[in-house]
């Protein structure tokens, strides 16, 4: 064997790092107006007919499942995709916003449950009630996202 080929052999492999690594553990997948306030539902929502469908146990699978509305879901889908990439553990080095929503302080997300740093469900009820609340409706937060660079 030629000494090259071993050294190729022999080298270290690079690998999957950081979000993609989470995004992989979790099988998270990416996705796509305008105002009324979502609200959760139990209720499976129909997914929006440009969407992708998400796997059942992703994060965005979750929201679907709490945003019952097309518009809605897809506002919020947005806004995820943009801040986060839908990584849960998504951390901003420079200013230390958190999940898939880009909480700050991240610890705001506590209100909606313990587990906040981990569970995409509790990540997900506090951003929409935080763009309820601030914005009037994941449609809302968009408009402003879209105008401002954040919401």
């Amino acid at each position: 064997m030629s000494a090259s080929l071993i050294r190729r052999i022999a080298s270290p492999k690079k690998t999957i790092t950081g979000g993609l690594v989470a995004a992989a553990a979790t099988g998270m997948v990416f996705a796509a107006a305008p105002a009324q306030a979502a609200t959760p539902t139990t209720a499976k929502a129909a997914a929006p007919a440009a969407a992708p469908a998400a796997a059942p146990t992703s994060a965005k699978a979750i929201a679907q499942k709490l945003i019952s509305d097309p518009a809605q879901f897809a506002a919020f889908d947005k806004i995820v995709s943009h801040e986060s990439g839908w990584n849960v553990s998504a951390t901003n080095s420079s200013s230390g916003a958190y999940g898939l929503v880009q909480a700050l302080p991240a610890s705001k997300m506590a209100s909606a449950g313990a587990d906040w740093k981990t569970n995409p469900e509790t990540q997900i009820k506090w951003g929409l009630n935080y763009m309820n609340e601030r914005y009037g409706s994941p449609v809302g937060a968009w408009s402003h996202w879209q105008a401002n660079g954040w919401y």
